[in-house]
């Protein structure tokens, strides 16, 4: 088993990260050009806690060596089952996905949370968590150079996805600020 573990800033408040945590895969990312599809499963509100449970499937092309598509059968196409907890009172948005796409031979489990910096006002704390694990049969060797090279992979792959998310967030931010200006402007026009 390999564990990663990274903590990040956003210089973003939690409700722009909370937010834009839905739109991280559009076509403002540059960096998540590999996600072909995100489905919603389901969505339900707790009455009790106000806590907004978000099931998705996201699709993915994911590029693999030739020789890997030859032995497992399979193309560039993989899955992901998210299960997302939006605690608005909290001001905390807590992620767990897992891939379904190979899963008996290699299990990805990653948790990211979202919560209001305490060190800078108006900033967003970003942690994320994953657990890699080889299940596959087989030497111990084996098992340690592909939960290695998979960490690795992970690695890359979430400094791409913090650097597409800011985007995101950039984008958002000049976006919202634009349409609060026209509004303003629309105000003052009617009111002259």
């Amino acid at each position: 088993m390999r564990i990663f573990a990274s903590q990040h800033e956003f210089a973003y408040s939690w409700e722009e990260v909370s937010t834009n945590n839905w739109r991280k895969y559009c076509a403002h990312n540059d960096k998540a050009s590999h996600v072909l599809a995100v489905d919603t499963l389901s969505r339900s509100l707790d009455a009790t806690t106000h806590i907004l449970r978000t099931e998705r499937l996201i699709t993915c092309r994911q590029s693999m060596p030739q020789w890997v598509k030859r032995i497992m059968g399979s193309d560039d196409t993989s899955y992901v089952y998210e299960v997302s907890y939006v605690d608005a009172q909290a001001k905390r948005v807590t992620m767990c996905s897992q891939n379904m796409t190979w899963s008996e031979l290699l299990q990805v489990q990653e948790k990211v949370v979202y919560t209001p910096s305490v060190e800078a006002e108006g900033h967003t704390r970003f942690e994320q968590s994953a657990r890699i694990i080889a299940l596959c049969g087989g030497w111990q060797k084996i098992k340690n150079s592909i939960e290695e090279i998979s960490l690795e992979r992970f690695r890359q792959n979430a400094a791409k996805g913090r650097e597409g998310f800011e985007r995101v967030l950039e984008i958002s931010r000049q976006v919202f600020a634009q349409q609060r200006e026209e509004a303003r402007q629309q105000r003052e026009g009617v009111a002259a």
